[in-house]
């Protein structure tokens, strides 16, 4: 571990709170025959399409929760994007950027950048243009220890851009560990979660800011995740945990004090709390919705879906997809 030094700004008081007001309606759930379905996606027809942990992507049927298996990538897929071609595009923590197609042949778009491996590729969006955008979150830490990077506060996640002639840019890198990705309806922006900046990311592709970027929201209540634009219009970001109290006092202490910690068992450190939380903020980073529940029948939300009020939510531990609404 090689700490960075941070002073996180101070936890809002909704860091402390278990449930939101009103509270986000019980879920149901989805059952699958895998674990961790971490992103989730809907395809043009209403199907509910996810990656589990053993490699596996599956459509699920909402109405009855029918189960059908459509590949495996031979890895760990992360991020999903269904586009309205039938392909789903796959952040797999092992393989790269991938692209299912319709025949369930499954092609490697990115393995590596600048000559190297590509490390824990995160979240990816499509363009009407066939643009992707997509982040990969460390440099530093399998999947497996990833709170090793946001202790760390490594700084090595990354934001790129393939267009469709296959020239790959990066387009910011230094980012605390880099996940969710949202492209805004004008095209106008991309937007990338900084999961251990507890912040949103905006990069200006058009107008005068364009090639620059700055925050569409900072001192998120919780770690952000996966992100998704609804068909509200609205950004809908997953915060699988509250912010940790341990955490934020150790971040701008030396580092030999998160040495320690990471140092620990596994079964002595910190365990973040049970909760079912999403949050939806529109363009201007304000919050519209703020929408949590204790984690009693779920937990650790890390994908969402919004489509005419229902969510879909994925997670990281869960073996189903929970289902929620907006309440009225």
């Amino acid at each position: 571990m090689q700490p960075q030094r941070w002073t996180p700004p101070a936890a809002p008081p909704r860091a402390h709170e278990t449930h939101s007001a009103p509270r986000l309606p019980p879920v149901t759930r989805l059952e699958l025959p895998g674990k961790g379905p971490e992103d989730i996606v809907l395809t043009e027809d209403g199907r509910v399409v996810v990656g589990v942990d053993d490699g596996s992507i599956y459509s699920i049927d909402p109405a009855d929760g029918a189960v059908r298996r459509l590949a495996n990538t031979g890895g760990r897929p992360l991020g999903l994007h269904a586009d309205a071609y039938g392909s789903i595009l796959i952040c797999d923590f092992a393989h790269g950027l991938l692209r299912l197609d319709s025949a369930g042949t499954i092609d490697v778009l990115v393995d590596e950048v600048d000559g190297e491996p590509l490390p824990f590729a995160s979240n990816v969006v499509r363009a009407d243009d066939g643009t992707i955008y997509f982040s990969a979150s460390s440099r530093r830490y399998p999947l497996d220890q990833y709170m090793g990077d946001l202790m760390e506060h490594s700084g090595t996640g990354r934001l790129f851009r393939l267009d469709p002639s296959g020239k790959l840019e990066t387009l910011i890198d230094g980012l605390q560990f880099a996940n969710g990705v949202v492209l805004s309806p004008d095209g106008s922006c991309v937007l990338v979660a900084e999961t251990g900046g507890y912040r949103v990311t905006r990069y200006w592709l058009t107008g005068p800011k364009a090639g620059t970027h700055d925050r569409l929201i900072e001192n998120l209540p919780g770690f952000p995740d996966n992100m998704a634009l609804g068909s509200d219009g609205l950004v809908w970001i997953t915060l699988p945990a509250p912010r940790n109290p341990l955490l934020d006092r150790l971040l701008p202490l030396p580092g030999i004090l998160r040495r320690i910690v990471w140092a620990l068992p596994e079964w002595v450190q910190p365990k973040p709390p049970r909760t079912v939380w999403v949050l939806a903020v529109d363009f201007d980073g304000k919050i519209v919705h703020d929408l949590q529940t204790e984690g009693t029948d779920f937990s650790m939300v890390t994908g969402v879906v919004e489509r005419n009020g229902t969510l879909y939510l994925g997670s990281l531990t869960e073996s189903a997809v929970a289902v929620s609404h907006i309440p009225s």
